[in-house]
C-alpha cells in the first residue's frame, strides 16, 4: 500500500517549528564543511559478493527546503548527517564521515597512523581507509583504538588490520577497561530481541526518502556487512593514564556507565585536540535506546563531563566526536561540553525532583520542559533521543517499571485488555469510527492508542488496519526524532506488508568467537526452556581441550547452573571433551555431527540437554499480537 501525504495537521505544525526554531544559527553547517578534501565517489560500498552495504547516494533527496513530510528541524540533522568524505579536523588528525553510522578518525604519527573508532563492518572501513590513503598517502595501520563497547565502533576492524598483524605486534588495539565483555554480552544475551527493534529503530526495511527513512539522528543508518573484533591488547585503566602511540602521546579519561558500560575520552596534547568518544555529540542521546540496553546514568555521565572540561577545555583548540561533525575554538567547546553536560544533569535532577512530588514516569515526561538555552542550541535536540523517553529511562532507573498505583499492578497483557476495551466501546467498528474522527482532528496519539486495541482484538480488521498505518504515518511526519519516525513508519510497514522480520544482524561469528566459557553457559542457561526442563537431574562435565578447564553443569528445577571445577566422572552423569570452546557453540546450535567434541558417559545427556535449549525468534511480532 502507498504512502499518504502529510494532513493538514501536520503541515501547520511544522510551519510553526519553522517560525519558533533558530533555523538563523547556521554554525554547523559551516562547521560540517569545514576541512572537506574528498569524497567517496559513488557513496556506495559493497561486499565481495556485489551485495550494498552502504549506500550513502541513496541520500541526496537531502536538499533544499524541508518538504512538509519531514520535521523541518530533522531534515536539517539528517542533511547534516549526509556529508560524506574525508575531513581534515586539525594537522595530522582525519575523520571520514558518512560512510556508516558512526565516524572513523585517522591520527597521524611517525611512521603510521592511529585508527579511532573503525566503523560498524569490515567493508565500510576498508572504503573509509582507502580514501584516507588516497589523499594522505600509504600509512601503515600502527594502533587501533576502541573508543567503547558498541559494535559501530569495532566491528569493521577487519577493514584496517589483521589479527595476524596484532598477533606479531604490528598494531596495538586499545580500549577501556572491560569492553570486550560488554561488547560481547551487549550483542548475545538479548542480542535477538534487540536486533528486531533495532529493525524498527534505524528504519532498516524503509525505503530511504522524504516519506521514508531520513536517518537515525546520530548518523544515517547501520552498515549491513562483516562484523567482527579483535580483542584489546592495552586496556586503559584510570584517568590520567598516558601512552605514546608511535609518537603520538595520548592522555586518557575513563567515562564507565555513561553512553557505554565501557568508554573512555582522551586527549592529544601536541594536537590540542580532545575526543569525546559518543558522550557528547550534536543531538541529545539515549538514556535508554529504543532498541533495548541497560538505562545508562545521567548524573555520572553529567560527571564525567564536567571533568572533561575542568581537564582538557582549556587547553584544546577542537573537540571531535564518533559521531556529527567537530568543534573549534576554546569558547565554543566549553559552550558546547557545557550545554551537553547541562543537557544529562537537567534531565537527571529534574525527573527525581518531580518523582519525590509523586509523579510517575510517564506524567513527568508529559510535562517536562527544558531550559530555554538547550531549547535554542542545536546539538541538545532529541534527534535521537528524547526528552520525553529520557525523562521514562531515569524513572526506570531508580524506581523501576511500577508507577506505585495497585490498579496498575497486575494489569492484562494487550491481548487480553484490547477485546475488553473494544467490547466496552461497541465493538470493532466502533473504535474504528472513534478513531477515525480522531484523526480528523488531528489527534493522532488518541487513534493509536484505539486501534492498537483493535489490532490486539482482531488483527485482520482491514479497516483498523488501514487507518493504523495512516495514523502512524502521520506521526512519523511530525516527529523530529528520528528513531521515534523509523519505529512510526516500520509499524506502518509491517501492517500494510507483513513482518520484516531482522535485515540486520550484530551477533557475528567473529564476536561469538569471543565468548568466554562462562559467558557461553550464560547464553546456554538463557536458551533453557524451564517448563520442558522441570523434571531434568543431569550433571554434565565439560573440558575443553584447548585451556584444560573443566565446568561441572548442573541442570535441576529448569536452572542451568556452571562451576569451574575439577572434573570428576564418578558424580558426572556424562562429560563432554570440546576441542576448543567455540565447538561448544555450534553443539548448542545443534551441530552434533561435525568433529571436535566426544561424550563419555551417558550417552543420552547431552540430548536430553540440547533438547530444552529453544532457538531465538528474529521476526517475533511488535505491531501485532
Amino acid at each position: 500500500m502507498e504512502s499518504r501525504p502529510a494532513s493538514a495537521a501536520i503541515t501547520a505544525a511544522h510551519a510553526q517549528h519553522l517560525a519558533n526554531l533558530p533555523f538563523e544559527d547556521t554554525r554547523d553547517l559551516a562547521d560540517a564543511d569545514r576541512g572537506f578534501i574528498g569524497a567517496l565517489e559513488p557513496g556506495v560500498v559493497t561486499a565481495a559478493d556485489g551485495r550494498t552495504v552502504w549506500d550513502n547516494d541513496a541520500y541526496a533527496f537531502l536538499r533544499g527546503d524541508a518538504p512538509a513530510t519531514v520535521h523541518p528541524s530533522l531534515w536539517r540533522q539528517s542533511a547534516l548527517c549526509a556529508k560524506q568524505g574525508l575531513y581534515e579536523v586539525v594537522d595530522r588528525i582525519y575523520q571520514v564521515r558518512g560512510l556508516d553510522l558512526s565516524n572513523i578518525t585517522f591520527v597521524e604519527g611517525d611512521t603510521g597512523v592511529i585508527v579511532i573508532d573503525p566503523l560498524v563492518c569490515t567493508e565500510t572501513a576498508a572504503a573509509a581507509l582507502g580514501l584516507y590513503r588516497r589523499h594522505r598517502g600509504e600509512r601503515p595501520v600502527v594502533a587501533v583504538i576502541y573508543t567503547h563497547s558498541h559494535v559501530d565502533h569495532f566491528g569493521g576492524v577487519l577493514g584496517v588490520t589483521s589479527q595476524a598483524d596484532v598477533d606479531a605486534g604490528r598494531v596495538v588495539v586499545i580500549a577501556p577497561e572491560g569492553f570486550t565483555e560488554h561488547a560481547v554480552q551487549e550483542n548475545v544475551y538479548a542480542g535477538t530481541a534487540m536486533a528486531r527493534r533495532a529493525g524498527y529503530m534505524y528504519g532498516a526495511a524503509l525505503p530511504p526518502g522524504e516519506q521514508g527513512q531520513v536517518g537515525c539522528g546520530l548518523g544515517q543508518t547501520t552498515s549491513k556487512g562483516e562484523v567482527a573484533l579483535i580483542v584489546p591488547t592495552l586496556d586503559i585503566r584510570e584517568t590520567g593514564e598516558t601512552h605514546a602511540i608511535d609518537g603520538v602521546e595520548i592522555q586518557f579519561q575513563m567515562a564507565p556507565g555513561t553512553e557505554a558500560p565501557a568508554e573512555m575520552h582522551f586527549y592529544f596534547p601536541a594536537m590540542r585536540a580532545l575526543c569525546m568518544a559518543e558522550n557528547a555529540t550534536h543531538n541529545l542521546h539515549n538514556l535508554l535506546t529504543l532498541r533495548g540496553a541497560l538505562v545508562r546514568d545521567p548524573h555520572g555521565w553529567a560527571g564525567y563531563l564536567t571533568e572533561a572540561i575542568d581537564s582538557f577545555a582549556d587547553r584544546a583548540d577542537v573537540v571531535f566526536a564518533s559521531h556529527h561533525w567537530p568543534t573549534w575554538g576554546q569558547e565554543q567547546i566549553v559552550e558546547y561540553l557545557s550545554l551537553q553536560r547541562d543537557l544529562y544533569a537537567y534531565l537527571h535532577d529534574q525527573t527525581l525532583r518531580q518523582l519525590n512530588q509523586g509523579f510517575t514516569g510517564i506524567e513527568i515526561a508529559e510535562t517536562f520542559q527544558m531550559p530555554p538555552a538547550l531549547e535554542k542550541a542545536w546539538h541538545t535536540h532529541g534527534y535521537y533521543g528524547s526528552v520525553s523517553h529520557n525523562v521514562k529511562a531515569v524513572y526506570q532507573r531508580y524506581m523501576g517499571w511500577f508507577d506505585g498505583n495497585p490498579a496498575r499492578l497486575w494489569a492484562h497483557p494487550p491481548e487480553a485488555i484490547g477485546p475488553r476495551y473494544v467490547d466496552a466501546m461497541g465493538g470493532l467498528d466502533r473504535v474504528v469510527e472513534i478513531a477515525r474522527a480522531a484523526f480528523d482532528d488531528g489527534d493522532y496519539r488518541w487513534a493509536a492508542t484505539l486501534l492498537d486495541h483493535a489490532i490486539f482484538t482482531d488483527q485482520s480488521h482491514p479497516a483498523a488496519r488501514d487507518l493504523y498505518a495512516d495514523t502512524l504515518e502521520q506521526l512519523a511526519y511530525g516527529s523530529e526524532n528520528a528513531v521515534w519516525r523509523n519505529f512510526f513508519l516500520s509499524g506502518a510497514t509491517e501492517l500494510r506488508d507483513g513482518n520484516f522480520g531482522t535485515p540486520t544482524q550484530s551477533a557475528s561469528p567473529s564476536l561469538l568467537a569471543q565468548l568466554t566459557p562462562e559467558q557461553m553457559f550464560d547464553v546456554l542457561a538463557i536458551s533453557v526452556n524451564g517448563p520442558r526442563a522441570w523434571d531434568l537431574d543431569l550433571a554434565i562435565d565439560v573440558t575443553f581441550a584447548d585451556s584444560a578447564a573443566n565446568y561441572r553443569l548442573t541442570l535441576r528445577n529448569g536452572v542451568l547452573v556452571y562451576r569451574k571445577v575439577t572434573a570428576d566422572e564418578s558424580t558426572a552423569d556424562a562429560t563432554l571433551r570440546l576441542a576448543t570452546k567455540d565447538r561448544l557453540v555450534r553443539l548448542a546450535a545443534g551441530d552434533l555431527a561435525s568433529p571436535g567434541f566426544e561424550v563419555t558417559g551417558d550417552s543420552g545427556v547431552l540430548p536430553a540437554l540440547l533438547g530444552t535449549l529453544d532457538r531465538p525468534n528474529p521476526a517475533f511480532d511488535i505491531i501485532t499480537p
